[in-house]
């Protein structure tokens, strides 16, 4: 996983980037960045944020390569769930300086991550998703109480009336390229995670 590299990254010396491109993932849009782009900007970084259709993986990939053709320089890629596999792909462009992982899956090449997240607790928000017509979304209540709990409850809803439905097959999707072998990366673990086992984010640490 991706703690080794993270190591590395340490004492490598950085590309200077003013570019960031957010990647969101399962259960979300690019609005779920709304609270983050205006700290960016701020910070005089020129933003944008990937709306992934959610029907593969590959599909995914290829939205955030099309932001990253528009970028004019070194960028960091920043995800968060999900969106995370989007980044470890997508992450070995020339234009990339950086990832960085926020409660984000980072697999290795090839790597069930599937079958790893079963390695450990399942969680809360997982007894929430609604299957319907080869789409899955979390329930509402699920949705407030697992993924969006720790939120102003108006925002959490409009985040629910905008959230994504993700084809089934996404979940069986795996990267054939993990870009944090090469490029300096970073992982944000949330302690009190109820969609990603918090176990399994620090194991990406490890």
């Amino acid at each position: 996983m991706i703690g080794a590299q993270m190591s590395r990254a340490q004492t490598q010396s950085f590309t200077r980037a003013r570019n960031v491109v957010l990647v969101h993932g399962l259960y979300a849009d690019g609005s779920c960045w709304l609270k983050v782009i205006p700290l960016l900007q701020q910070a005089g970084l020129n933003v944008t944020a990937v709306q992934n259709p959610l029907r593969s993986l590959d599909e995914d990939c290829e939205f955030t390569r099309r932001t990253l053709a528009l970028q004019d320089g070194p960028t960091v890629l920043v995800a968060h769930s999900y969106g995370g596999e989007v980044i470890t792909q997508t992450g070995v462009d020339p234009k990339v300086s950086a990832l960085v992982y926020c409660a984000a899956r980072a697999p290795d090449a090839k790597e069930d991550y599937a079958a790893l997240a079963q390695k450990y607790p399942t969680p809360p928000a997982s007894a929430g998703l609604v299957h319907a017509d080869g789409y899955a979304q979390l329930s509402e209540e699920a949705f407030l109480r697992d993924f969006a709990g720790d939120i102003d409850p108006i925002l959490a809803r409009a985040l629910y009336a905008v959230q994504g439905r993700a084809a089934e097959t996404i979940f069986g999707d795996r990267v054939t390229q993990a870009a944090w072998h090469t490029k300096p990366s970073f992982y944000q673990v949330s302690t009190k995670d109820r969609t990603i086992n918090p176990d399994l984010e620090r194991f990406a640490l490890a």
